[in-house]
């Protein structure tokens, strides 16, 4: 099981909220983060340095904006 971080952000992009999860791997991480019950408008889940997805809260089971396994970079250049 790996470590994550999951950072519920408000309407300012700060950090509302902070929890520790264990999953087997990102997709699981994901998966988690999409069942917990979050008033932020946006979660952001990391694995050490590495941001693993950025969840949309507000929406039906949390839409992912990066998908896990991209970097943010690499979404970035999709927009």
């Amino acid at each position: 099981m790996t470590d994550y971080r999951v950072y519920s952000l408000d309407a300012m992009g700060h950090i509302g909220l902070a929890d520790w999860i264990e999953a087997a791997t990102d997709e699981d991480a994901v998966a988690q983060v999409r069942r917990m019950k979050r008033d932020a408008l946006k979660c952001e889940v990391w694995q050490r340095s590495r941001l693993v997805a950025v969840l949309d809260c507000q929406e039906p089971l949390g839409t992912v904006l990066i998908p896990p396994g991209e970097s943010s970079d690499q979404a970035a250049a999709a927009f």
